[in-house]
């Protein structure tokens, strides 16, 4: 069994354009007496690798505590893809009965191919960008896919991971009442 580590380290992450940067202190240390080492956090709950959920775009959408997680847990499909991905390559490259699908690469997924994606019944897309579809327009492929609660996995690193079907678990942190939230993203090699 090989395993895969998709994700991104959360301090040396990419960020989104705008969003703060994930910052840590170290508030107990053991080195100046402290009973332990302690830290505290500050974050967007996009930075990194992370799943978006459908109250990212809709009011009245699940939030990530929400998220069923067998959508995010189950036989996944990688797929090297280079450029703007159309409903033909949709149709062409996603294998029968895979509904979570990462694409490997610089991936631009449009309206069309998001509508697409939809038809096929899929669960997860995953991407190594920060966003699904163009980050100077991110919305309407949002708001496509997460209208049939299609879970979003941006922010994944792939380049070591060969094409192929592999086990992901890739599930989010439970914060609840929250519209996204980090993960630490695994592919098994089965």
């Amino acid at each position: 069994m090989r395993i895969y580590d998709i994700s991104q380290e959360l301090f040396s992450c990419s960020v989104f354009p705008g969003d703060l940067p994930p910052s840590k202190e170290q508030v107990l240390k053991l080195s100046e007496g402290a009973a332990c080492n302690l830290t505290n956090l500050s974050m967007c709950a996009h930075n990194g690798t992370h799943v978006d959920a459908p109250y990212h775009f809709y009011e009245n959408g699940k939030t990530v505590d929400e998220l069923d997680l067998r959508k995010v847990i189950g036989t996944a499909q990688v797929i090297a893809f280079d450029g703007e991905l159309g409903q033909a390559d949709v149709d062409r490259l996603l294998q029968e009965k895979i509904r979570r699908v990462l694409f490997k690469g610089e991936t631009m997924i449009g309206l069309e191919s998001a509508q697409a994606l939809n038809r096929h019944g899929v669960y997860l897309v995953g991407v190594e960008t920060q966003t699904v579809g163009a980050a100077e327009a991110p919305r309407a492929v949002h708001r496509e896919l997460l209208r049939q609660e299609v879970v979003l996995l941006e922010g994944v690193c792939l380049a070591g991971v060969p094409e192929g079907i592999y086990f992901l678990c890739a599930a989010p942190i439970n914060l609840g009442g929250a519209d996204g939230a980090p993960c630490r993203a695994v592919l098994i090699q089965q």
